[in-house]
């Protein structure tokens, strides 16, 4: 997948439900790769997890107060039992810890994303339909007693191993899974074909250089992404609707035209 550029990781920081406090260790990078490494990642339970009013103690050591989780568990309830799977829905980095926040957090009965507001240039709004979430939360706190600094996402899985294993449900594979067989070759490759959806694109290759709209002889509205700058290979995506129905490559600068990736079988 195409490396994010600055301007792009800021707008990815600021349209996901994360939290930044100071952890002034971590580089801006680092900060990035944790949020994009954890968010909306799903992981199945390997020991009772405790609702809680209070995020949950578990030490970077992999280690927690089991007395402790089942005196509240007795008050709250599960958030989660062994083999259930659940879901990272927030994410806030503080100076020595990793807030986790597990199937929404406390507010159950409410999607996750219900609380979810997405900024843009007209606002903020949220982006759930309101539907119910029958599904119980939960906040971990991920102790390290020192401040955050050279720690990666895949890291954070590792300290979490004995309480949630990430290694076959990850957003990625789960979504994935369900695509056609041409499709999830694509993506694998790093490739762009006809029949992708503007989700399968982002997978495949990241987010356009470039974007482009305009409205055809036949009232269509065609939207081109653009990926690479010349002197070089430039491929041009484009979209009808959320369904790409052509990919061009061009040579920039060299004079020569790539023939197009062959498109999807149907």
């Amino acid at each position: 997948m195409r490396p994010l550029g600055a301007a792009a990781l800021a707008l990815l920081m600021a349209a996901l439900p994360v939290t930044l406090h100071s952890a002034d260790k971590l580089t801006f990078d680092e900060k990035v790769e944790l949020v994009r490494g954890l968010m909306a990642e799903y992981a199945t339970a390997r020991q009772f997890v405790p609702r809680s009013k209070k995020p949950l103690d578990f030490e970077s050591t992999g280690t927690y107060d089991k007395k402790q989780w089942e005196a509240v568990a007795k008050e709250m309830g599960p958030a989660a039992r062994a083999g259930d799977q659940v879901q990272i829905t927030k994410v806030t980095l503080e100076d020595d810890k990793i807030l986790l926040e597990i199937n929404g957090g406390l507010k159950s009965g409410r999607h996750w994303y219900d609380r979810v507001q997405v900024a843009g240039p007209m606002g903020s709004g949220p982006v759930s339909n309101g539907e119910v979430h029958p599904t119980a939360g939960t906040i971990i706190a991920l102790l390290y007693h020192k401040p955050l600094a050279n720690l990666t996402s895949a890291d954070v899985k590792k300290s979490l191993s004995p309480l949630l294993d990430f290694d076959k449900h990850s957003a990625t594979e789960l979504y994935t899974e369900n695509l056609p067989p041409a499709i999830q070759k694509a993506i694998k490759d790093k490739r762009v074909v006809e029949g992708m959806s503007r989700d399968d694109v982002l997978l495949a290759v990241g987010h356009p250089v470039h974007k482009s709209r305009e409205t055809n002889a036949d009232g269509v509205e065609i939207e081109d992404w653009v990926y690479g700058t010349p002197p070089g290979k430039i491929t041009f995506v484009t979209f009808n609707g959320n369904k790409v129905v052509k990919v061009k490559e061009e040579y920039a600068g060299l004079g020569s035209e790539a023939a197009g990736p062959e498109p999807t079988p149907q």
